[in-house]
């Protein structure tokens, strides 16, 4: 039995996996912002690949969000759109990513002149066309935080028209200063449509405990995005334990931005039985892709083989699926780590 070992970096890539916290504008790869910008006839400060990532210098969340922000800059038409959901899907198929939900920040790019359906129909196209990679796909729409909840709304007003092509609404950004209940009426109104919903708690960040608090009883998320501060109250714990409240964590990126990859939180979470889940956030940032995450938290916490196959189940089983989809996800891991079980 695999039970009490640290599974491979070849067996971790080969699990059927779902991705539930990815920002697809993190995506951008240096070559590829390279090739935007020549297209665009852009100057983005930048010459090689080297150069870009030497820039990928991160302390902290608003270090990072503002080289984030400033390379997006190179995506201008429907075509520029489509390719980075495209280069995303196709890597997320050669880590057996069978389902994935993915970001998107509209207000990123209208705030700097290009359309809502500019962003939206590129990014949709590709996400139409992900079953040729066997990846069932859906969009979740992000509010920036650190924008007004007047701008939220403008932005779920241009959404509605493509409702029923968008899975849910989340938030995202820098979270001080701009606490979740900022936004509860566009919340309360995006819930109201019938979108899904959830909100990013991002780690150790001022009142991260008020923050959960407020998601959990005020807004009603059906899933929290990082969130690992919540074990410092054990009755919120048990609330999301109870109503089945997954969260999606982040291990790679959390190193970068406070220096912690919240290993024992999620381990601690694990054992509870919470439907702790882990993704990559924003992997050309990191250089880490959703396998990379999962074989790094098992490197560094010494992981069983049981414990990434039960990470794996966690994120079929908080996805936005049918109960049919999650049947059939399942099966697959099942089978999966029983074949891996029967080589050894």
């Amino acid at each position: 039995m695999l039970t009490e070992l640290m599974p491979s970096k070849e067996f971790i890539q080969g699990l059927p996996k779902a991705e539930l916290h990815l920002h697809i504008e993190g995506t951008l790869e240096p070559e590829l912002k390279l090739q935007l910008a020549d297209k665009n006839q852009m100057d983005i400060g930048f010459k090689t690949i080297d150069e870009i990532k030497e820039s990928y210098l991160f302390n902290s969340l608003p270090s990072f969000l503002e080289v984030y922000y400033s390379g997006m800059s190179v995506l201008q038409t429907e075509d520029d759109f489509y390719q980075l959901a495209w280069a995303y899907l196709e890597k997320a198929a050669q880590h057996n990513v069978r389902r994935a939900e993915l970001f998107f920040d509209p207000q990123a790019h209208t705030s700097r002149g290009v359309t809502f359906e500019t962003v939206f129909n590129g990014y949709y196209r590709a996400v139409s066309e992900s079953d040729k990679l066997g990846i069932s796909t859906d969009l979740i729409m992000c509010f920036l935080r650190d924008m007004s909840a007047e701008s939220a709304a403008e932005t779920l007003e241009q959404a509605l028209p493509y409702k029923d092509k968008i899975l849910g609404v989340g938030l995202d950004s820098d979270e001080k200063g701009n606490p979740p209940l900022k936004f509860a009426e566009v919340f309360r109104k995006a819930k109201a449509e019938g979108f899904r919903l959830t909100m990013h708690c991002d780690i150790d960040q001022e009142n991260s405990i008020e923050h959960i608090r407020q998601v959990l009883f005020d807004i009603g998320v059906e899933r929290i995005d990082h969130g690992t501060n919540i074990v410092e109250n054990q009755e919120y714990v048990d609330y999301i334990n109870k109503h089945t409240i997954g969260l999606t964590c982040c291990p790679v990126s959390n190193g970068f931005v406070v220096d912690d990859m919240k290993g024992q939180e999620i381990i601690e979470l694990l054992e509870q039985g919470v439907k702790v889940t882990i993704n990559s956030d924003d992997p050309a940032y990191f250089q880490s892709y959703i396998s990379d995450d999962l074989y790094a938290l098992a490197q560094v916490y010494n992981l069983t083989t049981e414990q990434v196959v039960q990470l794996a189940k966690n994120s079929f089983e908080i996805a936005w699926i049918s109960d049919e989809e999650k049947t059939k996800f399942l099966a697959e891991v099942d089978a999966y780590y029983q074949a891996s079980s029967a080589m050894k």
